[in-house]
């Protein structure tokens, strides 16, 4: 993060002289509560047949100022793009001190006609201009062919952490988020034209499960008691099914108490869904269909490029149980993985760390995270999860050490996790049973036991798939990102050092 500099604090302080010398001539730069424009910028770059000679209002922020003694242009920037202005001292009379007080970023309204320089530019003729709101504070601009104008901040924490000035200034950050808007849109609109529900449930929670996180701790003053921030929207969502909702989904907001990367943040949005009476084999066909109509809403087709591959959501997508997996792209097979002494000893040959692996499910993800994650390039279901590391999902028929649970991938990276949901009451308990001895051994991320859950199940629920798709994930992908931070607007940091004025 770059610190104010010495000239920053210069222009600043000649932005505040102008703000005193508006006052002085008895203009308030803060005073207008409302101002009502007749055209936004793209109206009347588009239409410029129709309103040539015509008088337009237009209102939003300068981009860009070239003064020429007693006449100067500017460019101003509204939600829709941006238009040249050109101002003349004849015309404004006392009005010109006004744009003559102007800077970048300030919040201008002006009245003009519209014409086309002799270059070919279309352009307002302003006769009145009004100023909406003074900047103190220049943005990230620079001279560029002799043209005072902000041209993109670069700097990637101080995008990060000053999302405004990125918006501000990249307007590929804002079609960005514009995007991102529009994903969850058509998630939502997925959803809803298939007889889905969406609900909302407690962020604060007295048992934060479903999902093997650490999760946040707060403390709620009026009832005494400690609450945990959401790791997952799972098990209320599912006591809805219990109580007769039989197709939901919520996308929330989730907070893990865990460190950040690329593919991880500490808060993160979240969708979930939940439909009685399928299996896992309908929530994969539910996915399918999900990525195919986001891709056509987005692209109209069936294929994007992601990090310098084209993707092909294109129906039927592989199925690949993970013992299968690894044994194609480590070369292990699935018998050593019936004890954990010679899983051990497979990952040993791998050339991977085994001092923290006490349980075979442990193992098979470790390989299975090194050695097949990476091939995963087209959309891809990883199935046949171990139990250990899935305790919410149904043992597979004959095979006990296994569950019904996929992953998806897309482009290396993991993009969803569905199950078939336990019903059984007696089964889960077991696994809680389990989750809970590894807690009390000291592993903060296992599931707790959580009674009210198991007694919400014993009233029965039907036979459930259940699928959580990480939304800002997808959005990734959607939008070309590498970072997960590129598609929060306001990601977590660090906290920031102090800045000067």
């Amino acid at each position: 993060m770059t610190l104010m500099t010495e000239q920053d604090n210069e222009l600043i302080k000649m932005r505040i002289a102008k703000l005193h010398e508006l006052r002085e001539q008895g203009i308030d730069a803060f005073g207008v509560e409302r101002y009502e424009r007749t055209h936004l910028a793209k109206d009347i770059l588009s239409n410029f047949e129709t309103l040539e000679n015509q008088t337009v209002r237009i209102a939003g922020r300068l981009a860009a100022i070239r003064e020429m003694g007693k006449a100067s242009f500017a460019h101003i920037e509204d939600r829709s793009g941006r238009i040249q202005l050109y101002f003349r001292l004849d015309d404004l009379g006392e009005n010109y001190q006004i744009a003559h007080l102007m800077d970048l970023g300030d919040f201008i309204g002006a009245e003009g006609f519209v014409f086309r320089t002799r270059t070919g530019e279309i352009t307002i003729h302003v006769k009145s201009v009004t100023m909406l709101s003074k900047a103190l504070r220049p943005p990230p601009y620079g001279k560029q062919k002799g043209e005072e104008q902000w041209y993109g901040l670069h700097d990637v924490e101080q995008r990060y952490r000053q999302r405004h000035l990125d918006l501000m200034v990249n307007p590929d950050s804002r079609e960005l988020f514009e995007k991102r808007s529009r994903i969850i849109k058509s998630l939502r609109d997925f959803y809803d034209s298939r007889g889905y529900l969406e609900v909302e449930t407690p962020v604060l929670q007295a048992v934060a499960g479903g999902a093997a996180a650490r999760p946040f701790l707060t403390y709620h003053n009026a009832l005494d008691h400690q609450f945990h921030l959401r790791i997952s929207l799972e098990l209320y969502l599912k006591r809805l099914v219990i109580g007769g909702f039989e197709r939901i989904y919520e996308i929330g907001r989730v907070f893990r108490n865990e460190g950040l990367s690329t593919r991880h943040s500490p808060e993160f949005t979240l969708l979930e869904s939940y439909e009685a009476y399928a299996n896992l084999e309908d929530v994969m066909k539910l996915v399918e269909d999900m990525f195919n109509y986001i891709c056509h809403a987005l692209y109209d087709g069936t294929k994007l490029v992601y990090q310098g591959h084209e993707i092909d959501f294109t129906p039927p997508w592989p199925r690949l149980p993970m013992l299968d997996a690894i044994e194609r792209y480590s070369g292990i097979k699935p018998e050593e993985f019936e004890r954990v002494e010679s899983a051990k000893a497979a990952m040993e040959r791998l050339g991977l760390p085994t001092e923290q692996e006490d349980m075979v499910g442990g193992i098979m993800e470790k390989i299975h995270e090194r050695f097949v994650q990476p091939n995963l390039i087209q959309p891809t279901f990883i199935t046949d999860f171990p139990i250990e590391t899935s305790p919410l999902a149904k043992k597979i028929p004959g095979k006990p050490s296994l569950t019904r649970r996929f992953e998806v991938y897309v482009g290396t990276q993991e993009t969803g996790n569905a199950f078939s949901e336990i019903n059984d009451p007696d089964d889960q308990r077991e696994r809680f049973v389990q989750q809970a001895a590894r807690r009390a051994a000291g592993d903060v991320e296992a599931h707790p036991m959580d009674e009210d859950f198991l007694r919400a199940l014993e009233y029965g629920m039907p036979p459930t798939g259940g699928l959580g798709i990480g939304v800002d994930r997808l959005i990734m992908l959607f939008t070309d990102q590498e970072s997960i931070r590129d598609v929060i607007l306001f990601p977590q940091m660090k906290p920031e050092r102090p800045m000067g004025f």
